[in-house]
C-alpha cells in the first residue's frame, strides 16, 4: 500500500453516510505528518475498537480519552493537537452540517465547493482533502 485506501481499513464509502464520516476520520489522521501505519492503527483504535465511528461518538469521548487513545496507537508526536481538532471538526460538523457530510456535500454544490468546505475545518488541509477527496468523489461526483 503506497497511499492510503478505504478499502485497506474496511471502508466501503459507497455504503453511505456512516462509512464516509469514518472514511473522513482516517484521512484526516492519514494528512498528518505521521507514518502510515500508526496513522492507520489510530483509525483501528478510534474506530473499530472503541466505536468512535459517528461525530457524536467521537465527540462525546472528550479530549483526555482521545489523547490514550491516540497514545495506544503511537499517534503520539500529534496526540494532543489531534485530539483538540477531532472534536472541533465533530463540532463543526454537527453544528453547521447536522453531523453530516452528504449535508456538506450538497450544500459545496461543486466539487470545489466541497473542498472549499473540507477545509474550513480546523486541522484539514489540502492533503487531507485529497486523500478524502479521492474516495468520496466515487460516491458524489
Amino acid at each position: 500500500m503506497t497511499e492510503a485506501a478505504a478499502a485497506d481499513l474496511g471502508i466501503d464509502v459507497m455504503q453511505g453516510e456512516a462509512e464516509l464520516f469514518k472514511w473522513f476520520v482516517a484521512s484526516f489522521l492519514f494528512g498528518k505528518r505521521i507514518q502510515r501505519d500508526i496513522a492507520a492503527e489510530a483509525y483501528r483504535v478510534l474506530v473499530e475498537r472503541n466505536q468512535l465511528d459517528t461525530p457524536d461518538r467521537l465527540r462525546r469521548s472528550g479530549h483526555r480519552r482521545l489523547v490514550q487513545l491516540l497514545g495506544q496507537a503511537r499517534y503520539v508526536r500529534y496526540d494532543e493537537s489531534t485530539a483538540a481538532r477531532l472534536l472541533k471538526l465533530c463540532d463543526k460538523l454537527e453544528s453547521e452540517y447536522g453531523g453530516s457530510l452528504s449535508r456538506l456535500r450538497e450544500l459545496g454544490a461543486t466539487r470545489s465547493g466541497v473542498e472549499r468546505r473540507l477545509q474550513e475545518f480546523e486541522g484539514v488541509g489540502p492533503k487531507t482533502v485529497e486523500i478524502f477527496m479521492r474516495e468520496a468523489a466515487r460516491v458524489w461526483f
